[in-house]
């Protein structure tokens, strides 16, 4: 395992390579610069910027300067502000990361609880329910989704607020409750919830109803075994790996950033700083956060064939 787990690290070197290399292409090839405005700026000042961010080099010097300061880690500054890219990424990802850990529980629990039930009692009117939840959830986008819950349940019903993070903005507050406002924290995390928790329930579903047809399953049953039982230690434990398949990527999803529920609700993640970066071809910006992003996927992926050993005792990794 150990060898493997390496082997996979180290893999993730030229993967990354490969997403900086193709972002700072695409990046480049985009007609325009950063400091391209409806007025013109004097030459200048022009002249001062592009060698701040040395936008003055040929494109091959910049690819390689940007290659040599990633591997120090630097991220480099970011246009607005000329602030560290490595710092703004650092707070933004604190606020993320909440609202990620936070929606992945909502639709863990949601996914999974849906899926059993639906697969416990195939044909009947929870499973019924279940799959009609699954099949809508999937097919409505999040902005969608938050337009109507702001709506309804902040402009009609005024139970919830819709501006802003309900959590800590500093690392330092994480243990301070003051902080936490569940008025702005219940609609963001529906609102990007639903689709994953839909997802997990089909996948958990279709898991679910072929584990409960293996004979280990009828030998429980014949057994005497009473159906939780049977249900709770034979058939979820191996299902689940299907699920985890799944699962590694919404999670890695979820914690890097939602751009538009971000920026629909004004929280202050990485997924916002992304939109705000793109919008004024910050370069730095972006491909810090892609990079980023990457990163995070890498090892999600990682994670999870991890946990198909902890899960089922047949997968070895040599």
């Amino acid at each position: 395992m150990t060898g493997y787990v390496i082997r996979r690290v180290l893999w993730m070197i030229p993967v990354l390579w490969a997403v900086a290399t193709i972002t700072f292409l695409l990046m480049h090839a985009v007609p325009g610069g950063p400091f391209t405005e409806e007025k013109d700026v004097p030459q200048s000042v022009l002249n001062a910027l592009n060698r701040r961010y040395n936008l003055d080099e040929p494109l091959w010097r910049q690819y390689l300067l940007y290659l040599w300061n990633l591997l120090q880690g630097d991220l480099g500054l970011s246009f607005r502000g000329d602030r560290d890219v490595s710092e703004l990424i650092g707070r933004g990802f604190f606020v993320t990361m909440q609202l990620g850990l936070l929606t992945f529980i909502f639709a863990a629990i949601i996914g999974l609880t849906l899926g059993v039930v639906s697969a416990a009692n195939q044909n009947g009117p929870l499973d019924y329910l279940a799959v009609f939840f699954a099949t809508a959830g999937a097919a409505v986008p999040n902005f969608v989704l938050a337009s109507f819950l702001i709506v309804v349940f902040a402009v009609e019903l005024g139970w919830f607020n819709i501006l802003g993070w309900g959590g800590p903005i500093e690392w330092r507050d994480t243990f301070d409750l003051s902080m936490w406002d569940p008025k702005k924290l219940v609609l963001p995390i529906i609102s990007l919830g639903v689709v994953p928790a839909a997802y997990i329930a089909r996948v958990t579903r279709a898991s679910m109803l072929e584990v409960l047809r293996q004979d280990y399953v009828r030998t429980a049953r014949a057994k005497g075994l009473v159906e939780f039982t049977v249900v709770a230690r034979h058939a979820v434990k191996n299902a689940m790996i299907p699920v985890l398949t799944v699962m590694g990527p919404i999670f890695a999803f979820l914690v890097t950033g939602s751009f538009i529920i971000e920026s629909v609700f004004s929280i202050p993640g990485v997924g916002r700083l992304f939109v705000e970066a793109v919008l004024r071809r910050d370069y730095a910006m972006i491909m810090g956060t892609t990079i980023f992003y990457a990163g995070i996927v890498a090892f999600a992926n990682l994670a999870v064939d991890i946990m198909y050993a902890v899960v089922d005792p047949r997968v070895r990794y040599g």
